[in-house]
């Protein structure tokens, strides 16, 4: 199948709250900016008319948008049609088949439980509706290594690999795409990215909210399947990977090397937390064992980054809301002068912000003023400031799918990946350690840094 671009999008789960909170302000942003140039179309099994589904999108993208344009809105409320009926039901199959219309790429959303993926693709390609098509899944991508491949195998009785686009969120954050070109396209980099030079690696992605009302999801799900075996390892891979080679599948395969380099990870060196009050919620088991914050180490077992620890933590209730990677480079030696050796007790390091407040600092040691010693000065950079608004990542990965490019999109083999580095951690987890909302975790998830400099201090988003 080629790159052929969409011409109608069919939002499965258009009542739900991805719908309302991501997808719906993402078609606006998209329709103002000009690119979205086909017809959509909502189906679900709640009784709506086509006038129903566009006051509900109409009162989304209200919610959800910076810049309200009305015209942009009915512009784009016009082309808004509503398919109700079960999947499963011929008659529902039918109608939709009549929205579709000419269309002969038709791009599939599905905003729905996992657990539906298979039966809804059975039955559009049983209506001959995914011939030419594609089709977008939401994460999870199982819950282990043994489901991530049944779900694969499932949907390849039907669909192409190239067909299936897997959405990751994460992947499509400006700043988190902007690690591939702060390393490839500054020389002064490249030469440094590497175990001669780099001591650690942290990724902190930490939320200062907790589970609030999504405790019946959160609670079969917990901390690490929920970001970290998604989220934080493809944020690794784009700092951890080899430059580009060119071609289509350049970014997965150079991610895939990481993954394929990376030893299963070590439940002695993973510490699992649950915040005070997180079993009152509703929904969530009062004896649960649930992890609501990580702390891990992993390795990469290859030539950049042998003997270089790679540190992720995540978790809900923290002390502050951001999400950054911390590269620490090795401590320099004393500097001789006339009068002694001057020891120097700090480091430089490079953060990289890929939170609300994206963009990227130095730390560079200079003479402190007055003294013989150094003062640690970081040089600071805002993406928003210095090149704009940047699309959101639901509105890129989006126009990315309708145009056919995958880049963004995880391949199976990736999944499988990740999934087979945290199983030990799914099949030997330790017992969860509670801590306090408002702090940064069990006071366990210390030793694990102790011997390379503690936790690096987060900033606020």
């Amino acid at each position: 199948m080629g790159e052929e671009r969409s011409d109608v999008l069919v939002l499965f789960g258009v009542t739900g709250d991805l719908a309302r909170k991501k997808t719906f302000p993402a078609l606006y942003r998209l329709e103002r900016r000009g690119l979205l140039e086909l017809p959509i179309i909502g189906s679900g099994r709640t009784p709506w008319t086509d006038d129903d589904l566009r006051k509900h999108a109409r009162t989304s993208i209200e919610e959800g948008a910076r810049i309200l344009d009305t015209h942009v809105v009915d512009r784009l409320l016009s082309r808004l049609r509503y398919v109700h009926g079960d999947i499963d039901e011929p008659e529902t199959m039918e109608r939709l088949r009549d929205a579709i219309g000419p269309a002969r790429h038709p791009l599939f959303y599905l905003e729905i439980p996992p657990e539906m993926f298979g039966s809804v693709v059975e039955h559009l390609a049983a209506a001959g509706l995914t011939d030419g098509g594609r089709v977008v899944i939401e994460k999870p991508f199982g819950h282990d290594l043994a489901s991530a491949r049944a779900l694969n195998h499932e949907l390849l009785q039907v669909l192409t690999e190239d067909q299936i686009y897997r959405i990751d969120h994460f992947l499509g954050k400006e700043p988190v795409q902007d690690i591939v070109y702060l390393r490839f396209a500054n020389a002064m980099f490249e030469p440094l990215w590497n175990r001669d030079h780099i001591e650690s690696v942290q990724l902190t992605m930490a939320e200062d909210f907790g589970v609030e009302d999504r405790g019946r999801f959160y609670d079969a799900v917990g901390a690490l399947r929920d970001v970290v075996q998604n989220h934080l390892l493809q944020v690794l891979a784009l700092v951890a990977m080899e430059p580009l080679s060119g071609g289509p599948e350049a970014v997965a395969d150079r991610r895939l090397d990481v993954f394929r380099a990376m030893p299963a990870a070590d439940p002695a060196h993973y510490v699992r937390g649950q915040y005070d009050g997180y079993r009152s919620i509703d929904g969530v088991d009062p004896d649960s064992m649930t992890e609501t914050f990580v702390a891990l180490k992993l390795e990469i077992e290859n030539w950049r980054w042998s003997g270089v620890p790679f540190f992720l933590r995540a978790g809900k209730s923290l002390a502050t809301n951001a999400t950054e990677v911390d590269i620490r480079f090795r401590r320099p030696p004393g500097i001789m002068l006339g009068d002694g050796v001057r020891v120097l007790r700090h480091h430089n390091h490079m953060k990289l912000r890929i939170g609300g407040d994206g963009g990227a600092s130095i730390g560079l040691l200079l003479k402190k003023p007055g003294a013989a010693a150094t003062q640690s000065v970081h040089l600071d950079l805002s993406f928003e400031e210095q090149l704009g608004e940047a699309p959101g990542p639901y509105e890129r990965l989006l126009h990315d799918a309708i145009m056919g490019n995958g880049m963004l999109f995880p391949r199976q083999d990736v999944i499988e990946e990740t999934w087979r580095i945290v199983q030990p951690l799914l099949d030997d987890p330790p017992p969860v350690e509670p801590y306090t909302p408002g702090s940064w975790g069990p006071d366990d998830c210390d030793d694990l840094v102790a011997a390379h400099g503690g936790w690096v201090r987060v900033r606020s988003a």
